[in-house]
């Protein structure tokens, strides 16, 4: 199996190729308007290309995915969540939790991951690989206030009982920047460190919103991590007593 990733500079999103041999059959993950490299791989190669598959329905992943599907005439594949969310745009199949996508001596199992979003699913590649999109990166985890999200405790429970629950020695492809290893965030991710027991929550008094926001949410700041992008993410209670996952320029400490 041949894995390979193409990264687009400004938004940093992934797309992928998965082929089980040059010459043989494949598939493209995500669509982010750099993929050319994929495809003339793919067509150099000779290797037949058999769907266009989406982890969700977030523009970044979706860019030009109508485009990349005519390049090679095959089906757009998605949950049945995101055909709903992406409402007019082309997509052909659906699948949903355990399904598995074929392509030639490929084996792709759909696991669905919400909580970045409603319709998210991770795709576990045979037993060696698994491209996780906007749950899980290197380092840290996703945003709980995208658009479609479901909440902090859905992207818990995704990364937690399902994610984790995976061999430690499985390769993670994730949908911004650098690819890590199930257990190496296992016992590196800040995240999954609190949520083990093995390091303490924070409780510094924050703010969320906007930087230029008049009105503020009151907060507790629980974790303050690195981000993939260089910036940081935080994860914060609300007075409520409700969690979110923010990026790090929405929070202001209180003095």
């Amino acid at each position: 199996m041949i894995l390979q990733r193409v990264e687009q500079s400004e938004w940093l999103s992934n797309a992928y190729l998965v082929i089980d041999e040059p010459g043989g059959h494949g598939v493209l993950v995500d669509s982010n308007g750099v993929t050319d490299p994929l495809a003339e791989r793919a067509e150099r190669e000779e290797t037949e290309i058999t769907h266009v598959v989406l982890t969700h329905h977030h523009w970044d992943h979706v860019f030009e995915m109508e485009d990349l599907a005519k390049r090679f005439g095959v089906p757009i594949l998605a949950h049945e969540k995101t055909a709903e969310l992406l409402e007019d745009r082309q997509v052909d199949e659906t699948f949903v939790e355990g399904d598995v996508i074929e392509s030639g001596s490929l084996r792709i199992e759909v696991i669905e991951t919400p909580g970045h979003c409603a319709d998210h699913c991770a795709l576990k590649i045979g037993d060696t690989d698994v491209i996780t999109a906007d749950v899980l990166f290197k380092g840290t985890v996703g945003g709980t206030r995208a658009p479609a999200a479901t909440g902090f405790e859905d992207l818990k429970s995704s990364i937690m009982d399902k994610l984790m629950k995976l061999p430690h020695e499985l390769r993670v492809h994730p949908g911004h920047k650098q690819p890590t290893t199930i257990g190496t965030e296992w016992e590196e991710n800040p995240f999954i460190r609190i949520w083990r027991g093995l390091d303490e929550e924070s409780a510094d008094p924050v703010s969320i919103g906007p930087a230029d926001a008049e009105e503020r949410d009151e907060a507790t700041l629980v974790l303050w991590a690195p981000d993939y992008d260089g910036g940081n993410k935080a994860w914060v209670r609300f007075e409520d007593g409700s969690d979110a996952i923010v990026g790090g320029s929405q929070v202001k400490r209180e003095s």
